[in-house]
């Protein structure tokens, strides 16, 4: 995209010790983790033309939590290109959906399903194309990742940054070719409250010389929840106290307001659940035992169009055999793949990440902040406003970015090394954003 998008120049070299680096791996080398090369995946014609990686790597003391994920490496020049590592919100969302939905090299076709497994084509407009990304099922609990112990499955906010940042430092050092990489974090939604602790967490384990170092540079969020606390319901929307009479009264204002609006994108229309047809039932019932056949039997599902029925045929692929065998699945550990899995037993520790970004960046650390400009749940607006409230000066100010000669959206530069951007929610646009090319 244009250079307007900031920060300038994400692509910067670092050396000097990568060769006591290595040293580690000699040390180290008893590290649980497993990974495979994957070179054809199930509903894609023909060879990947990525390189794509999966694996598992253990996270704690024991070994018993291990995370999955997916790697690609950049399609351009891997060895220069920065390295991503991508989580999706929830908590609890698999970063496939980062993969095969948002910014990696893979789309879902999007057709009515007919009982065949869903296929898969490629995405143009790829961070891949400038980038190698990892993308990390976390916490645990969450797409394939699993705990062998039910101790292990008990995670919050602080448990889950440390379980990551144990999971990049294992993954680095089984991946040495990439100790030298500017490294980035990035994520959208809940990820406002889990990529800044992992910052944290990783700028603090530099500090202490824990090793390997880290070339850490900054992060990047998309529609980040940061700042939960608020005036009349202090952060509060289901169990709401009956006493609370503001909050009660502000909710029910809302939701007269915006109950027939698609809160994720208000030009969308908004998506009710269906009844299957009866030759979908009929087609079904002759396929019995089939696992994505299963899946479709619920009695409800999206209807053809929504967003959500996207969801659901990657919730047919991602649990056909053939696709667990592809990817290098371990037998046993994940029941049912789910997309998003909200019945994890998470903590919510962390109400608000304006102070790690405060922390983040009086340490020099850069940030990107973007939003596209319908998103409801999350509006721009606050992200605006809890931003002006680290109260750093404009180094530049609010202006049109443009791709192609159209305004793509608006941007404005912080003294802090933040940059603020809007990403118009027209599908051209928000598909062609990619700030990791800016110069």
């Amino acid at each position: 995209m244009a250079a307007a998008v900031h920060p300038r120049k994400f692509c910067s070299s670092y050396s000097g010790w990568v060769s006591l680096q290595l040293l580690l791996l000699v040390v180290l080398s008893g590290l649980a983790v497993s990974m495979s090369t994957i070179n054809s995946l199930p509903g894609f014609p023909g060879s990947l033309p990525f390189h794509l990686q999966t694996g598992y790597v253990g996270v704690d003391e024991s070994d018993d939590v291990q995370l999955f994920y997916y790697f690609v490496k950049s399609e351009r020049n891997p060895m220069e290109d920065p390295l991503v590592l991508w989580l999706t919100g929830g908590p609890g969302c698999s970063a496939f959906t980062g993969l095969a939905f948002e910014i990696g090299p893979l789309n879902f076709n999007i057709v009515e399903y007919n009982g065949s497994l869903p296929t898969l084509v490629l995405n143009p407009y790829s961070w891949t194309k400038v980038s190698s990304i990892i993308f990390l099922d976390a916490p645990v609990g969450t797409g394939f990742s699993y705990s062998r112990s039910s101790q292990g499955s008990k995670i919050g906010d602080l448990k889950s940054a440390k379980h990551t940042h144990n999971f990049f430092r294992k993954w680095l050092i089984d991946h040495p070719e990439f100790m030298a990489t500017p490294f980035y974090l990035a994520g959208d939604s809940y990820s406002g409250i889990s990529i800044p602790l992992i910052a944290q967490e990783i700028s603090n384990g530099n500090e202490a010389r824990h090793k390997p170092i880290i070339n850490f540079k900054g992060y990047l969020l998309g529609n980040p929840l940061t700042d939960s606390t608020k005036r009349s319901c202090k952060g509060e929307y289901v169990n709401v106290d009956p006493s609370n009479v503001h909050c009660a009264t502000d909710l029910q204002a809302v939701s007269e307001c915006t109950g027939l609006v698609n809160i994720p994108h208000i030009l969308e229309r908004k998506c009710f659940l269906m009844s299957p047809k009866q030759n979908e039932m009929e087609h079904r019932r002759s396929l019995e035992g089939n696992s994505r056949e299963s899946l479709l039997s619920q009695p409800q599902h999206p209807e053809f169009g929504c967003r959500t029925y996207n969801y659901l045929l990657a919730n047919i692929w991602a649990n056909d055999n053939s696709v667990l065998k592809a990817l290098h699945i371990r037998k046993g550990t994940v029941m049912e793949w789910q997309r998003c899995n909200y019945g994890l037993p998470y903590v919510k520790e962390v109400k608000s990440s304006i102070n790690y970004h405060r922390s983040l960046s009086t340490k020099g650390h850069r940030a990107l902040i973007y939003s596209g400009d319908h998103d409801m749940s999350i509006p721009y607006l606050g992200t605006l406003a809890w931003i002006s409230s680290l109260n750093f000066s404009i180094v530049d100010d609010w202006r049109p970015w443009f791709i192609d000669g159209q305004v793509g959206g608006f941007t404005t530069t912080y003294s802090n090394r933040m940059t603020f951007a809007t990403v118009k929610a027209r599908k051209y646009f928000a598909r062609s954003f990619s700030p990791l090319t800016s110069k």
